[in-house]
């Protein structure tokens, strides 16, 4: 059986022809799975027939909210359960512009990135795209709200889920799926080089590229972050320049500051000389602690300094607001949590 969610409706057309229905009922299907409905028999409009004939060749339900826990911003981190009984995690953030959804897109994470929760995890295996896109209807039904803005920055290396993850984003872009902007979408890489240049010869969508960079020497990052052993920060940034040529479009470098690693004036400086002339923005990220982790946050004045540092070199650098602290929103997390309760 397939899972439905996972298809694009010219999908669902062929389908329903091969078993002798009419195309145009293929819309009407696609808005339901759209509304959020768990079961086909919700889809009142359908014949009898026609949803017997549905339930022999699809599934809708792929996950349920396990759990959640709410923070006092008014951020909401949950625990999603999927069908093989694995879980993941998802986010609901609340921002002016309205609510932001950070989706996982893998079971646990194969980059092993030190900082990061997701790594203690281990990887399992990667979502389809169904279950990508069924965590933010499981948070627009749990909290009653839409979503306006989708962040692939939860559990998981979404260039290492290429097109699964390429699929979810134009189902959710899609005026007749969940209608998102595809500027109001954004892809979070540890630097997969082959596939920031495939990404930028495809230009298909006009999402936003987040590149998790967190130092500018090699020895540093690849004491963070053991990709950097495969693809060094030159490759890297030659690969973001080769996006900003094709696409025109600004890239954000994600920098996690840690103290005494990376946060000196002279870390500053050297990331200021590297960026110079890109079409681009540093979010500054005040590090989450994790259980058993070796690194700790760099104090609010050494974060400011930073930031200031790098405005005063020409590169437009902002600190991320911190959400959902009091309840360890930081990917991973919870899922890991639960593992060893």
């Amino acid at each position: 059986m397939k899972n439905i969610r996972d298809l694009y409706l010219e999908e669902i057309e062929n389908d329903l022809l091969e078993i002798g229905e009419k195309k145009y009922r293929a819309k009407q299907i696609f808005a339901w799975l759209f509304r959020g409905v768990d079961s086909f028999d919700e889809m009142t409009d359908l014949s009898k027939e026609l949803i017997i004939k549905l339930k022999e060749i699809y599934y809708i339900k792929n996950l349920e909210i396990a759990n959640f826990v709410e923070s006092k911003d008014g951020t909401i981190k949950y625990l999603m359960r999927l069908n093989d009984g694995n879980c993941i995690e998802s986010v609901k953030m609340k921002y002016k512009y309205g609510n932001c959804a950070c989706v996982s897109n893998q079971v646990g994470c194969k980059m092993g990135c030190n900082f990061c929760a997701s790594a203690k995890i281990g990887f399992v295996r990667s979502l389809t795209p169904g279950e990508i896109v069924s965590q933010i209807l499981e948070i627009e039904k749990q909290s009653g709200e839409k979503i306006s803005n989708v962040v692939f920055m939860g559990i998981g290396e979404p260039l290492d889920n290429y097109d699964n993850v390429l699929k979810a984003i134009n189902l959710i872009n899609n005026p007749k799926g969940l209608n998102i902007g595809a500027r109001h979408i954004s892809i979070s890489t540890c630097g997969l080089v082959p596939k920031i240049k495939q990404l930028a010869d495809e230009n298909e969508l006009q999402c936003n590229l987040c590149i998790s960079l967190h130092s500018s020497r090699d020895e540093v990052r690849t004491s963070m972050m053991p990709i950097n052993k495969k693809y060094s920060i030159k490759e890297v940034i030659d690969a973001c320049k080769y996006y900003i040529e094709k696409t025109n479009r600004r890239i954000t470098f994600e920098y996690a500051l840690v103290d005494g690693v990376n946060d000196s004036y002279e870390d500053a400086m050297h990331l200021a000389k590297l960026l110079k002339g890109m079409l681009c923005h540093v979010n500054l990220i005040p590090i989450n602690k994790i259980k058993d982790g070796i690194y700790e946050k760099s104090s609010t004045d050494k974060i400011l300094a930073f930031r200031d540092a790098l405005n005063s070199k020409g590169i437009v650098a902002t600190v991320r607001r911190e959400l959902g602290s009091d309840i360890s929103a930081a990917c991973g997390q919870l899922v890991r949590q639960t593992k060893e309760e």
